[in-house]
């Protein structure tokens, strides 16, 4: 699948275990750290660079998803019960049209969003009824840069062709 992004509103990506490797470091004071690939960095720095919207949409509580997107700048939408509201309220507040957006989830909670979207997109080690229901798997399981394989590979950022 290769998608033009003039066909597309925003990009909006889960956190874990899509920027993640799904996996959490547990700290004995209580405090959490994931796994990050750095690769993931140049594309953002791309997206933005082109101007192109990006959006973090977690369920997560825990501070690391807004340290990242910080450190991405990308804006965080955490803490969210249900993903595809979060998405409908981005549209609302941006004039996205959901059917214009593409999702990168990886879990069962992605499925309403991914649902709500006209370019639903799974990491490769995505739950298996993710992956029944989007439209293309990346090669690249969660953590191993999947924001840099849709950078290179699945959204045409060309536009000298139209």
């Amino acid at each position: 699948m290769k998608v033009k992004s003039n066909d597309l509103d925003a990009l909006i990506f889960d956190f874990d275990g899509v920027l993640t490797d799904n996996r959490v470091l547990m700290f004995s004071d209580g405090t959490e750290a994931v796994v990050c690939n750095r690769a993931d960095g140049l594309a953002f720095d791309h997206f933005r660079a082109v101007g192109f919207p990006v959006y973090i949409v977690s369920t997560e509580t825990n501070p690391v998803v807004r340290a990242r997107g910080a450190k991405l700048q990308v804006p965080v939408i955490d803490s969210v019960s249900d993903k595809a509201v979060a998405i409908r309220e981005l549209c609302e507040a941006h004039g996205y049209i959901s059917e214009r957006l593409m999702f990168i989830g990886n879990d069962l909670n992605d499925l309403p969003a991914l649902n709500l979207v006209g370019y639903p997109v799974a990491v490769a080690d995505a739950h298996p009824d993710v992956l029944a229901r989007v439209d293309h798997v990346l090669t690249r399981k969660g953590g191993e840069g999947a924001a840099r394989e849709l950078m290179e590979k699945v959204i045409d950022f060309d536009q000298s062709d139209q």
